[in-house]
């Protein structure tokens, strides 16, 4: 597409920067959730209005994109059910779902997490063992799911579970909404990862109920539901994380001329290489915005952010040298500090893998772009 901001785009930048400059966010979470909701800033990019939302184009998206990192507002707690369950009730949901449900996002009222990995059915989605069987007007679900990001925070969440007795694969999957307080029946378990926080959990459920009505796309249908879902995932939220990765970049930039680490000529090399792929990935992302029937480029963009954030991780240790092997406090066995870079360099170490792994997209570009013979499984 021909990507360009026009004159209503700057004049949307001027609308978007003055509200950000008028609406402090503190703390964010769903105070600044519902902040967002009630003037319409969630649900920019939906292919309806009328739910609360303004609709805006896709250069406008970008805009407010750059202008909500340009002020450093803080990281999003509903942007699961905005960039992701929205779209896909609007795509698959009847209209009582929609109704009951897109409100809610919009104005910042209700939290999403998503249901999918399993422990053993992560990349391979496919694999998923979580059942829900018919029990009169409700679904009961059973299983565990795994990564689940949010899970303490979410009102509801939307899950893949196996409808069809003795169905395997893809077949006799279905795409449900279940609400999450349901105490002896849904159990959230944070995970500590090596950053020693706890942004990811492990979700038990235990004949947990949802409404036989809160089947999206209809019983058996969910892995095309899904993909659907999965396919809405990277969009403008890839531009979005982009805008991060260059404020990232920044940081080392200036760690590495104010430390002296820059005067290493193959680190700046490295640095320089750095700075030119976060171009090159940029203009891939505006090259595919908005375009449809490419099979392949999310896969690509996937393939191309992965490695990138994490030679970045790299990039950032070697410049702080042997200061980064310490943390910025005194160590203790209560105590587990890490700044933003170590962290960084740290949660890095999963790009690779999570939101499908590397070996997924490359299998998915050979099948569905190349042509290539399926792998045995």
């Amino acid at each position: 597409m021909d990507f360009a901001f026009g004159a209503e785009d700057e004049a949307f930048r001027g609308v978007a920067r003055e509200w950000l400059a008028a609406h402090p966010w503190g703390e964010g979470g769903r105070a600044w959730e519902r902040e967002l909701g009630a003037d319409g800033w969630i649900g920019l990019g939906w292919e309806t209005a009328g739910y609360g939302n303004r609709r805006a184009t896709l250069t406008q998206q970008v805009v407010w994109a750059e202008e909500y990192a340009r002020v450093g507002a803080p990281g999003r707690v509903g942007h699961i059910g905005e960039k992701l369950l929205a779209p896909t009730l609007i795509a698959y949901g009847d209209e009582e779902q929609q109704n009951r449900f897109l409100p809610g996002i919009a104005r910042g009222e209700e939290l999403w997490c998503q249901g999918y990995s399993e422990p053993g059915a992560g990349s391979d989605l496919a694999g998923l063992r979580t059942r829900a069987e018919r029990d009169g007007t409700v679904y009961r679900v059973s299983g565990q799911k795994i990564w689940t990001s949010l899970a303490r925070d979410a009102d509801w969440c939307f899950v893949l579970a196996r409808t069809e007795a003795g169905s395997t694969r893809h077949h006799g999957l279905s795409f449900l909404l279940v609400p999450m307080d349901q105490p002896g029946r849904i159990e959230v378990r944070p995970i500590r990862q090596i950053t020693g926080t706890s942004e990811f959990n492990e979700v038990f459920f235990d004949g947990a109920e949802a409404d036989a009505a809160h089947v999206v796309g209809g019983e058996g249908n969910g892995w095309r539901v899904a993909m659907g879902l999965l396919a809405v995932e990277r969009g403008v939220s890839t531009l979005v994380q982009q805008i991060g990765f260059e404020a990232e970049l920044g940081r080392v930039l200036r760690l590495a001329v104010e430390s002296g680490a820059v005067a290493d000529a193959v680190l700046e090399d490295a640095l320089v290489r750095q700075w030119a792929e976060l171009r090159v990935m940029r203009w891939n992302a505006l090259r595919t915005l908005g375009g449809s029937g490419d099979a392949g480029a999310p896969s690509v963009a996937k393939l191309l952010w992965g490695r990138w954030h994490q030679r970045l991780g790299e990039l950032a240790m070697r410049v702080r040298g042997a200061a980064g092997a310490t943390g910025p406090g005194a160590w203790s066995p209560g105590a587990y500090a890490l700044d933003d870079l170590q962290r960084m360099f740290l949660f890095s170490r999963a790009d690779t893998i999570y939101g499908g792994s590397d070996e997924i997209q490359r299998d998915i570009i050979a099948e569905r772009v190349l042509g290539l013979p399926k792998e045995l499984r």
